[in-house]
């Protein structure tokens, strides 16, 4: 750490790692809704997987006869492929975006 002078004499002082503060004044909801712009699919993946979730929770009481083990397989294996689905989808939209959708130069 250094410590510097300005010409108004006041002092200030630095570190040898210069971080970024801009990323400290976003708030969490702003901060979230920048990131689903950056990456829109990202949000449909998470709200996919809770609502696979969230009805694998209400199928339990009418599972029948299936063992308990069996369904929360078949409950991770549809919320697992929802997400991959979502992110495969992500990244083909955007490599459209970076590669075909841009006007040409």
């Amino acid at each position: 750490m250094e410590i510097l002078f300005q010409e108004d004499s006041s002092i200030t002082m630095s570190s040898d790692t210069d971080v970024s503060l801009s990323s400290y004044d976003e708030g969490q909801g702003s901060k979230l809704i920048r990131k689903a712009r950056e990456a829109p699919f990202v949000p449909i993946g998470m709200a996919g997987f809770a609502a696979i979730v969230a009805y694998g929770l209400y199928k339990l009481k009418s599972r029948g006869n299936t063992k308990m083990s069996v369904h929360l397989i078949h409950m991770r294996v549809a919320a697992q492929g929802f997400v991959v689905g979502a992110m495969t989808l992500g990244m083909g939209y955007s490599m459209y975006q970076e590669f075909w959708a841009k006007p040409k130069p």
